[in-house]
């Protein structure tokens, strides 16, 4: 097996996705979204480009069949139901529904992990299940990081390290890049304390300026959901639990 991490949207071209296995990560917050989605029971998630986009295809479920969520630039969408925190994606507003979502970052990751034979979406609160499902596709594995606007984003490399730290230690013969290796690094630096990405994240810094430090909690909760969501005909979809979480140290408060 070979482990490869896109740093940046900009490698999503060249990365070796065909006949491979892919998660996207999207730790602030769209993946961890769609974890908590999918683990409260969502129908499925189907991602999509923009607001237009999402509202065109909830047309195609009449009286209201599906909710729309997202943000731009970090904020809700007038008229959408839901924004892009996680912490709205609870059982009593999601439980058996269709969720079309748009993100500035995360869903562009989604839609491109569809070249993938098999994919899958990670976060910090589902990293141990993440680590199990991708070693057990027996494929080359490709992580995509989806950053932000198109830059690197040190969450998403924490993220990234971490899932490649846990691939490296699974007792099998791993072939890593030498962007898997730099993210592992970076990843085994923050582990002790993820809370230290509060300060050095721009972009958690900037959505605890916006009264967002409930999301930041919840996006830091590491290890916390046993599933995986993965994507099927288009859709992101709730995945079969991987095994109990295992005891990780959990982040700082």
């Amino acid at each position: 097996m070979r482990v490869d991490v896109a740093l940046t949207p900009s490698e999503f071209a060249g990365a070796s996705l065909a006949g491979g296995a892919a998660l996207v990560i999207d730790v602030l917050r769209a993946s961890t979204s769609v974890v908590a989605a999918c683990a409260a029971g969502c129908r499925q998630v189907i991602p999509v480009a923009d607001a237009e986009a999402a509202r065109a295809r909830a047309r195609a479920f009449p009286g209201g069949g599906a909710l729309l969520a997202g943000e731009q630039g970090g904020e809700p969408i007038p008229g959408f139901d839901l924004g892009n925190s996680p912490m709205e994606y609870i059982p009593e507003r999601v439980r058996g529904r269709t969720i079309i979502l748009t993100t500035t970052n995360g869903t562009a990751a989604m839609i491109a992990a569809r070249a993938a034979a098999a994919a899958g979406v990670a976060a910090l609160t589902n990293l141990t299940a993440a680590a199990r499902w991708a070693a057990a596709q027996g494929r080359d594995v490709t992580l995509l990081c989806a950053g932000e606007k198109g830059r690197f984003s040190l969450e998403d490399a924490v993220c990234a390290g971490l899932l490649v730290d846990r691939l490296t230690g699974a007792g099998e013969a791993i072939e890593v890049s030498d962007a898997a290796m730099a993210a592992r690094r970076v990843g085994q630096y923050y582990l002790a304390d993820l809370s230290r990405l509060l300060d050095d994240s721009a972009w958690a810094r900037k959505l605890d300026r916006a009264g967002r430090a409930a999301d930041l909690r919840a996006c830091l909760a590491l290890a916390s959901v046993d599933a995986v969501p993965v994507l099927a005909d288009g859709a992101v979809v709730p995945g079969v639990p991987c095994g109990p979480p295992a005891a990780q140290p959990e982040a700082r408060r």
